[in-house]
């Protein structure tokens, strides 16, 4: 039943270019008792926000199953991750055109609750990402102020960065949002590795433990 009001509620939006006046009325069209809808979701918004989820899963799944993926970078871990995400996203763009419209912009600086079962998940993924990326020394962790543990927030906010991004990115083939995936991901790395700003902490930590 729940995959079924799910179908359902997607195929309304993109017939109807909106959710549905009621939950009574799309029960109702379902054939089914109110209740019904309520046993499986508690609002139109839930089943969004359960898209987004299932997106992101979707996503890392098929990253996984990848024979090369054990052996890739950090940066193309995260390069693949976008990459795929945005291409699955492809086969519902229409219904994210739809459903995107009514959530507060930037994604990425506004607190949409759509994205919060979707954060949950990549904040999983992205913790491994950062274990790995510091035996590699690909990401050089910085304990003042904590700033190690926020990488994966900070990072989701560049995967939502670029969902907005591509949600209005009117380019062929989407190639815009290729570059800026590209582009992102270069720079994001290259901070989060060792920068000369980590070699002058390291020089004014020796000064200062090793003055007299």
């Amino acid at each position: 039943m729940k995959n079924k009001i799910k179908e359902q509620y997607m195929a309304y939006i993109l017939e109807h270019g909106h959710e549905p006046e009621s939950i009574y009325k799309f029960a109702k069209k379902l054939k089914i008792e109110e209740s019904e809808f309520y046993d499986n979701y508690n609002s139109f918004k839930q089943i969004n926000a359960e898209f987004w989820k299932h997106l992101v899963e979707e996503t890392i799944a098929d990253i996984r199953k990848e024979e090369v993926y054990e052996s890739y970078s950090v940066r193309e871990k995260l390069l693949s991750f976008l990459f795929t995400l945005i291409e699955n996203a492809k086969h519902n763009r229409s219904y994210i055109l739809k459903i995107s419209e009514k959530l507060e912009k930037p994604f990425a600086m506004k607190p949409n609750a759509d994205f919060h079962q979707a954060k949950e998940v990549f904040l999983d993924f992205m913790n491994e990402l950062v274990v790995f990326g510091q035996e590699t020394r690909e990401i050089e962790p910085r304990t003042i102020p904590f700033l190690t543990s926020k990488y994966p927030d900070l990072v989701w906010m560049l995967v939502l960065a670029i969902i907005d991004f591509w949600i209005n990115d009117d380019s062929r083939l989407f190639e815009k949002t290729d570059t800026l995936i590209e582009k992102s991901v270069n720079t994001t790395m290259d901070w989060l590795g060792r920068t000369p700003f980590d070699s002058l902490l390291d020089l004014g930590k020796f000064l200062y433990q090793n003055k007299k």
